[in-house]
């Protein structure tokens, strides 16, 4: 009997995927970075994981940056200042207004919801973390420059390994930056969290893992020149004033130890805009033979993280 061409045989014999699925045990904390938060034993609270920025990635952006902490990676892209057209424009004020837009990757981590269909500008969650990153940024835009205009900021969490808040803020601060908006002062976000129980101490940059374990959370957003407060969020259990005034301070130095390391991004991303200026003296012109090309200088110190905690 001839087979049917249109179907596909499958295979005479297959195996269940639980085989292939990789099992982890209550103590496998993979997704703690350098093994600290695991089965090592307790970290040391004022623990910053190492840091890698880059400004200037996106050529189709007014202005981008990208950040890595630990295992939490953040793009942000900054479009405008564009004008503000219609209602909004009859109904805004003489200044300008910045808008943010904080989106998961669908590949970011398993804590992602799935949109319902037809709903417009994310879920809850990433509505939430927007209007918290306005919040944290818009103090230190100079807005006023930029009547009746809007600065679209937006924000792609590309893998969640914590304090996703705190990383998106330092990358769109440092977006915003590259992107030749003015501004009072960078912003530096920093995010701690506290376990379980009365005694429980607060954990700065905690990880994903420690912060599903976590009974409180806290995201600080500083001007770091200024030394101002710009963003301030706090969730989870109760507890006395002066642990949340202890853990604002905590959050206050992590931003001044990070500080440096978005400096010298901006730094580097300023000295390779520089770099493509003129050709030098006694390049040849059109139609003339070079004689040798001209050395590529070497990337590797731009890609190394920096370590806060040195």
């Amino acid at each position: 009997m001839p087979g049917d061409h249109r179907r596909i045989r499958g295979p005479e014999e297959s195996q269940p995927p639980s085989l292939y699925a990789v099992r982890s045990g209550p103590d496998d904390d993979d997704d703690d970075d350098d093994g600290e938060g695991g089965a090592a034993g307790p970290r040391d609270p004022s623990r910053l994981r190492p840091v890698y920025a880059r400004a200037g990635l996106l050529s189709q952006a007014k202005g981008s940056a990208y950040l890595e902490a630990g295992r939490t990676k953040v793009l942000c892209a900054v479009s405008g200042p564009r004008p503000v057209e219609g209602e909004r424009a009859a109904a805004g004020s003489a200044g300008g207004r910045l808008l943010c837009d904080f989106r998961r990757a669908p590949f970011s981590g398993p804590r992602r919801r799935r949109r319902p269909a037809g709903a417009a500008g994310g879920g809850a969650e990433e509505r939430e973390l927007a209007l918290a990153m306005q919040e944290a940024l818009e103090p230190a835009v100079r807005l006023g420059r930029y009547p009746r205009a809007q600065l679209e900021v937006s924000a792609l969490l590309l893998e969640d390994g914590g304090s996703a808040l705190a990383a998106a803020v330092s990358a769109a601060a440092l977006a915003l930056a590259d992107a030749g908006v003015e501004m009072y002062d960078l912003v530096v976000g920093c995010a701690l969290s506290r376990g379980a129980g009365a005694d429980a101490a607060w954990q700065l940059d905690p990880t994903r893992r420690e912060e599903e374990r976590a009974a409180g959370g806290l995201t600080v957003a500083l001007m770091p020149v200024l030394n101002q407060v710009s963003g301030l969020l706090g969730c989870g259990e109760a507890c006395s004033a002066e642990s949340w005034a202890g853990a604002v301070r905590l959050g206050l130095e992590g931003c001044q130890r990070l500080y440096p390391v978005l400096q010298q991004c901006l730094l580097k991303a300023a000295r390779r805009r520089g770099g493509a200026g003129p050709p030098a003296e006694g390049t040849p012109a059109a139609g003339q033979a070079a004689a040798a090309p001209a050395p590529v200088p070497d990337p590797a110190p731009d890609d190394d993280p920096a370590d806060p905690n040195a």
